[in-house]
């Protein structure tokens, strides 16, 4: 029974510095906002930084968490980063509230890249390994060279679509071009703010967090370690595996809503939505450490400013970048390394416990 509240506690008070490491970070960022003393170009990093570690801790729930590759990540944020710059292009002037009109535009995006992830999910989350991260990455692909050749009018006569062009709309003169094929989206409300982006980075690990402390969340890590024992004891291995997946691709379609609105034109591109930013995400995941939750949010945060704070040294950027990259690996998966870190917490907690 003491063990038991022991771990509680000790489960409590990792979640509890994990959420105070986001506040403070938060609080810090905004006073050095507040008080000009930080670039204009790294105040513009801030909604983004929220973005990758919306992204980061949600793909974790599948990698980490659940034990499976997948590399459809970008595919949901790009779903729901256009279905919630649709509707707001479409009820701007309807909808003349901004936070209103965001709040119902993050639940469309939401909402759209869960079914995504549910239609996905269901014939995918049969695969295993390899598999499955072809057929998620051919997913990612799939979606955004389909939003490449859509074009989307609006008119008094309601919605009209084609695969071909612009012209091919047949609009009255009163129409308006709202997706434009390879030129995206143009004029999405600029509502994201820094200050939403750090309530809906809370909102993710809250979510993950009691999902992992959950009932649910101790039978996802049971098919995670052995999906054989699992099944034989009861556990619905389809249900819990699918319930992962589609949490973690609603809060990647969080994470689009918030990284379509703070753009004035959204584009489905290979840096934005294509095969890079899914494994940007991914090693994000691998190099925080899989199934660890506060390593994910450090390294999306170190791996998104470093580029930045190290433009002025232009000739050794992507060297620097590349050595920070190979030493965050080996510290969190050499055997030495993790050898040094149990020995040195070992005797850490043993200091403690002679202190009491």
């Amino acid at each position: 029974m003491g063990k038991k509240i022991s771990k509680i506690n000790k489960n409590t008070r990792n979640n509890l510095i994990t959420y105070g490491m986001v506040i403070a970070a938060f609080v810090i960022m905004q006073t050095l906002i507040a008080t000009d003393s930080i670039s204009s170009l790294l105040e513009g990093l801030m909604v983004p930084l929220c973005v990758y570690v919306i992204l980061a801790v949600s793909l974790n729930l599948v990698v980490g968490i659940l034990g499976e590759l997948s590399l459809g990540h970008a595919g949901f944020m790009c779903v729901g980063a256009f279905a919630s710059a649709f509707f707001s292009k479409c009820t701007r002037d309807v909808i003349t509230i901004a936070p209103l009109r965001f709040f119902l535009a993050l639940l469309i995006g939401i909402a759209v890249a869960a079914v995504f992830g549910i239609l996905i999910g269901i014939p995918v989350l049969r695969l295993k390994g390899d598999y499955l991260a072809i057929v998620t990455l051919a997913f990612g692909e799939i979606i955004k060279n389909l939003v490449n050749v859509l074009f989307v009018g609006k008119d008094s006569n309601g919605f009209h679509f084609s695969t071909k062009d612009a012209l091919s709309l047949n609009m009255q003169p009163d129409g308006q071009v709202i997706v434009n094929g390879p030129q995206g989206i143009t004029g999405t409300p600029q509502d994201s703010t820094f200050l939403i982006g750090f309530i809906l980075v809370l909102i993710t690990l809250f979510i993950i967090i009691n999902l992992i402390n959950s009932r649910d969340g101790r039978a996802i890590m049971a098919i995670r370690d052995n999906r054989i024992a699992a099944e034989s004891i009861g556990i619905n291995v389809t249900k819990y595996k699918l319930m992962a997946f589609t949490v973690s691709a609603a809060l990647a379609g969080a994470a689009g809503v918030l990284y379509a609105h703070n753009l004035s034109t959204l584009t489905a591109n290979t840096n934005n939505f294509g095969y890079n930013q899914s494994i940007m995400i991914l090693v994000f995941v691998v190099l925080g450490g899989i199934g660890n939750i506060r390593g994910s949010i450090i390294a999306a945060v170190i791996l998104t400013l470093l580029p930045e704070l190290l433009r002025g040294l232009s000739d050794y950027r992507m060297l620097i970048y590349a050595i920070v990259l190979i030493v965050m690996m080996l510290f969190n998966w050499a055997p030495k390394a993790i050898e040094f870190r149990e020995k040195y917490l070992t005797f850490g907690r043993k200091k403690k416990e002679a202190v009491k």
